[in-house]
């Protein structure tokens, strides 16, 4: 996109798979990640590598953060050379991790002091959806940081909601989060039963998917687990701190739960059982193990792709 440059910090799973979108839009993109290796990723791409988030800030107009945790964001705004140094008035940074909203707004402040603006704008889809564009996004915020930023989140995603000021979406993201989470779970279960009862588990994911019971969960990581992969590109680490993300709410508002201190429970265990970077799927595999079945039919893939075209990013 010409007139804008966008510095984005984070190539993760899910980052590299947003950033590429912008590069192969030809949007003037520069990039940095605290993990040299992760050059190799895009080396044969027309993309400028900086050595530090102040310098990502100094030279664009708008910053991207996409990154693990709360803990990684503040690290890359507040330290040495951290985008606090390199942040002037008029500049945009937009965070796009999925993060502790009270923190999110603590440094917005930090960074509004600066003179520049803040937007939130959490995906949510998987990265299949980061692959294609096709990603959806929740954004919170001031309006007018949400147009001077919406150019930029057209090529990212398709689905763009502005949900209102910032730490809304920070919120909902979690909230999403918890949900798919929860429907995972509850996805083991419901083959498992299918398995024991006799049921071919393709007809049974099948059968769930034109009922009132299906999800965007079982359509997408149902066939990870029924493949036997498990590949949903998201790690254990991750989901344990998203639902805790989800408990802290609840407990910030005093809300008496049923699911949620379980849901918690359920993903420490897995965590623990299978590693932090274990694939978050694996959380039915608690379940295979306890009954000695595995949850397998033919005909799914390793791996997720979505197979629609780029839609043109558009704000609901």
């Amino acid at each position: 996109m010409e007139g804008i440059s966008v510095g984005f910090i984070g190539l993760g799973n899910l980052g590299l798979r947003l950033v590429l979108n912008l590069i192969e839009s030809g949007t003037n993109t520069f990039i940095y990640d605290a993990d040299d290796n992760k050059k190799e990723n895009v080396r044969d791409k027309n993309v400028t590598w900086l050595k530090s988030p102040k310098e990502i800030a100094e030279k664009v107009d708008i910053v991207i953060t996409c990154l693990p945790s709360p803990d990684a964001v503040a690290i890359v705004v507040e330290s040495k050379n951290g985008l606090l140094e390199g942040l002037s008035p008029n500049k945009l940074w937009v965070e796009m991790s999925t993060t502790d909203s009270q923190e999110l707004l603590r440094l917005a402040k930090l960074v509004e002091e600066k003179g520049a603006m803040v937007l939130e704008a959490p995906v949510s889809g998987g990265c299949h959806k980061a692959s294609s564009g096709n990603i959806s996004i929740l954004v919170g915020g001031k309006r007018i940081a949400f147009e001077k930023a919406l150019p930029i989140l057209k090529i990212i995603g398709f689905k763009i909601v502005h949900v209102g000021e910032l730490g809304k979406a920070s919120i909902l993201k979690v909230v999403t989060n918890f949900l798919a989470s929860t429907h995972l779970v509850a996805i083991g279960e419901a083959l498992m039963v299918s398995k024991k009862a006799g049921i071919d588990l393709g007809k049974a994911y099948d059968a769930i998917k034109i009922s009132s019971g299906n999800s965007f969960v079982h359509e997408t990581e149902s066939q990870v687990i029924l493949s036997g992969s498990y590949n949903v590109n998201f790690t254990m680490d991750l989901v344990c701190k998203d639902v805790g993300l989800f408990q802290k709410l609840v407990d910030t508002y005093g809300i008496k739960t049923d699911l949620s201190e379980k849901i918690v429970k359920i993903f420490d265990i897995g965590k623990n059982m299978y590693g932090s970077r274990a694939w978050s799927t694996q959380i039915v595999k608690l379940l295979e193990d306890k009954n000695c079945e595995n949850l397998r039919a033919d005909g799914f893939p390793e791996e997720l792709f979505d197979e629609e075209q780029k839609n043109i990013g558009r704000e609901l």
